[in-house]
């Protein structure tokens, strides 16, 4: 686990931000990594329950429908490009990219950090005024 991840998404709780976890990992493995984090999501997604594996779109649509967020008012946020910011840019969704490889790349993102920690700014410039 990163340093930063617990109280960055504290913070983005404390703003009124939901969050949801779609992961390509067992469920038992995420519950774990859940507890060791400290900061419970709103809604998690595994390929197990979306019936594939990112970068295919079952847990974008797994997402969609379990929540019912609007796809205009919610921002995808992850670090790999294929398997996340890649399909987040074909299915039209914003995305923050966490470039900890500071990689270079052409897609479309509304922005990129390279950690957690500005992810609580960077939401409420991408979408303000929940």
């Amino acid at each position: 686990m990163f340093p930063e991840v617990p109280s960055a998404l504290a913070e983005i709780q404390s703003r009124g931000w939901g969050f949801a976890i779609l992961s390509n990992t067992d469920p038992d493995f995420l519950a774990t990594s859940i507890l060791r984090i400290g900061v419970e999501p709103d809604l998690t997604i595994t390929a197990a329950e979306a019936g594939s594996y990112k970068p295919a779109p079952g847990h974008w649509n797994a997402f969609r429908e379990r929540s019912g967020a609007d796809p205009a008012r919610h921002v995808h946020v992850g670090a790999s490009l294929f398997h996340d910011i890649e399909p987040a840019a074909r299915l039209g969704i914003l995305a923050v990219w966490i470039n900890r490889l500071g990689e270079r790349s052409e897609l479309p993102r509304a922005a990129e950090l390279t950690d957690l920690s500005g992810l609580p700014e960077a939401l409420d410039r991408i979408l303000p005024a929940r």
